[in-house]
């Protein structure tokens, strides 16, 4: 993925019953209204850049100082970026869009009536707040009934649907890795209620201070739902001591992105061999998926690690940590208190994130999660227009020369490889903008008034339709993303691209501006996500998506020296205090920002090659097709999002993403007449492509 887009979270205010005459509204500011249509941003913004820089010291200061200093990040966001800022637009043009829906008119259609229900019912603060924890008390009377250990399967075969959660583990659906034509069940690692086993392991001051505040926020959720103090703290540590035990036998980050770290294709009778204590025929039966002759597990070791948990540990403490998991993944649902307490520790404390965001952006977030497809079609009926999907195919399928032109001319990679990897490249299928075939939800029932049905009823309704893929074809025509997403991405197992059209809007594709920063900003993504199909991850897939190997031994090895390369030049650099990039876990991205950087450089000048282009606004067309491709990562963040981004994002900082790119680009330093010795310009440049 090019940038993952921060997530619109929680509320604070509630609504409040009024006496006698209503007070004067105060003034609503600007960024909390919806928009009635989308605002205009230029590709290459002139005020975002501050050129008492010298672009050579620091491209990136350069292309983006303006834009830093005058979009400080906001109380309720753990950064701010370019790519935010448009989402955040986005979910403000979605928020007049459902707030129309949610009135009930003749003139509805059933996909609007559905949206607007679903959106009416999360901003009815007043029904969730009456509630309370009350749509926590089934699941917490249906653990308290539980007589053995072997009763969790059936616990958890109601749950996983329900919660969309992952206690104890993961289930659901995926291609399998050996037949990419064919869909199969997945047991995953999971269980853990921090964002990733790192920060049950690591032993650094920071580490050891973030589990203490974890504890006591699981022990403030506990109270929440009426423990007394002692045994809320008391509960808490049982809860940290499971996860801290099934983190222990989890993949890191960087292991698994070894797909075949996570390959072992087995039947339930000897997935059942690994945790025994685990009524794995009961599970299975009430998924719905007894007759299943195999499955993928993902981290036999992580299974093994249940078996011994759940041979060691009392049921009564097993019944706390699944407790907590019923809290802890219906706390957003759920009543002020407990969207307060889980943003303290999960925004607050983990991000830096100072305030609750409001109600509005929780709510659509919800409904593009939950009926994004739906959203979808309003979305693109409104914004997308066939002008700009015709020009952005037209982009990408001169991105796709330009990397067949790259392929071709390398003197790394033998015949024998460059004839599998063309296979592969030709294959890619490229979907933009929305869906061939929009998802169906006319079997999802919404109801008025129900926020937390609603969420209960979609998370089963996204369960069922996932299982059922199992067994069947492939369908290769399915999105993974919603239409109104800014972000886009790359699947090795579908080999194909997709560039939702919330992505294909300015500033990112401005088709007001000329071609040079729009093959920067947005050429330079399709390159990207591009050469994902052929990174240390994707390349180990085929041309139809299977987990095979198809380089021969020399050609592996001398793609591994030059990424070898990238990562050594990214470990370079600080992410914040005294902590530098994991770049054994950000070099697929980081290859991916300097290769398709360049693929975008050539196939922008192909496209113009027969134009008699000019300088403009003080600046070659050269300069501007490399600012346009720095703007897009203006970004701030906030030090305690960097720490986290650190370990969970294979994403390196913003300025490194473009810095780090720049430096290894001949073509960038012939543009601004950098000269040797410059920090802009390296000593070893690092080329794959």
């Amino acid at each position: 993925m090019r940038h993952i887009v921060p997530g619109l979270f929680l509320v604070a205010a509630a609504a409040v019953a009024q006496t006698g005459p209503p007070a004067a509204p105060a003034a609503t500011p600007a960024e909390e209204r919806p928009l009635t249509e989308l605002p205009y941003s230029p590709s290459l913004d002139l005020t975002s850049m501050d050129t008492s820089v010298d672009p050579c010291a620091d491209f990136y200061q350069y292309t983006c100082g303006g834009w830093m200093a005058k979009n400080p990040i906001p109380p309720d966001q753990s950064a701010w970026s370019v790519y935010g800022k448009l989402g955040q637009e986005n979910a403000r043009y979605l928020w007049s869009v459902l707030e129309q829906a949610a009135r009930p008119t003749p003139e509805r259609t059933p996909i609007q009536q559905k949206i607007g229900e679903y959106f009416g019912s999360c901003m009815d603060e007043a029904a969730v707040e009456r509630l309370g924890a009350a749509p926590l008390q089934p699941v917490l009377a249906a653990i308290a009934a539980l007589q053995s250990r072997k009763d969790i399967a059936a616990l958890l075969a109601r749950e996983h649907p329900e919660s969309g959660g992952s206690a104890v583990f993961g289930f659901g659906s995926n291609q399998d890795l050996g037949d990419a034509s064919q869909v199969i069940a997945w047991a995953t690692a999971g269980g853990l209620g921090m964002p990733d086993r790192d920060y049950y392991t690591k032993t650094d001051p920071k580490s050891r201070d973030l589990r203490t505040r974890y504890v006591h926020h699981v022990a403030r959720m506990f109270e929440l739902v009426g423990e007394p103090k002692a045994q809320a703290a008391s509960d808490a540590k049982t809860v940290m001591a499971i996860e801290t035990a099934l983190a222990r036998a989890s993949l890191t980050m960087v292991e698994r992105r070894n797909p075949y770290n996570l390959y072992h294709r087995m039947s339930p009778a000897e997935l059942a061999k690994l945790a025994p204590s685990f009524d794995w025929s009961r599970y299975l039966a009430d998924t719905g998926l007894s007759s299943i002759a195999a499955l993928n597990v993902d981290e036999p070791r992580f299974f093994k690690a249940v078996e011994a948990e759940l041979k060691a540990v009392p049921l009564a403490r097993w019944k706390t940590y699944l407790r907590w998991h019923a809290i802890h993944e219906r706390a957003p649902y759920l009543s002020r208190a407990f969207v307060a307490a889980d943003f303290d520790f999960f925004r607050k404390t983990l991000r830096g994130v100072a305030e609750l965001p409001p109600r509005w952006k929780k709510c659509v977030r919800l409904v593009d999660r939950d009926l994004g497809e739906a959203l979808g079609q309003e979305f693109v009926r409104r914004t997308f227009t066939a002008e700009t999907k015709q020009k952005t195919v037209e982009m990408t399928r001169r991105v796709e020369k330009a990397m067949e032109s790259e392929i071709r001319s390398l003197d790394w990679m033998t015949e024998a490889t460059k004839t599998r990897a063309l296979e592969k490249l030709h294959a890619i299928a490229n979907k933009i903008g929305y869906p061939e075939t929009w998802r169906d939800y006319s079997s999802l029932e919404i109801r008025a008034g129900d926020f937390a049905g609603n969420v209960a009823r979609a998370q089963i309704f996204e369960w069922n339709r996932t299982l059922r893929k199992i067994g069947k074809p492939l369908d290769r025509n399915e999105w993974l993303m919603t239409p109104p997403t800014v972000d886009a991405y790359y699947n090795p197992q579908m080999n194909d691209i997709n560039f939702p059209a919330g992505v294909l809007q300015p500033p990112l594709y401005d088709p007001k501006m000329d071609d040079a920063p729009n093959y920067g900003n947005t050429g330079a993504t399709i390159g990207h996500e591009l050469t994902h199909a052929f990174d240390d991850e994707g390349r180990q897939f085929d041309a139809q998506g299977n987990l095979k190997d198809w380089w021969t031994p020399e050609d592996a090895k001398k793609f591994e020296e030059r990424v070898q390369c990238v990562r050594d030049q990214y470990a370079e650099y600080t992410v914040v205090d005294d902590i530098r990039i994991n770049s054994r876990l950000t070099s697929g991205e980081d290859v991916a920002d300097i290769g398709g950087t360049l693929l975008a450089y050539i196939a922008w000048k192909d496209a113009t090659e027969n134009e008699n282009l000019q300088p403009k606004d003080g600046f070659t067309p050269d300069q501007r097709f490399f600012i346009g491709m720095a703007q897009w990562a203006c970004e701030n963040q906030r030090p305690e999002n960097l720490r986290a981004n650190a370990i969970t994002n294979p994403h390196s900082p913003g300025r490194y993403r473009i810095n780090g790119v720049v430096s290894d680009l001949p073509q960038f330093q012939k543009a601004f007449g950098c000269g040797e010795k410059r920090p802009m310009v390296r000593a070893k440049v690092c080329k794959v492509w």
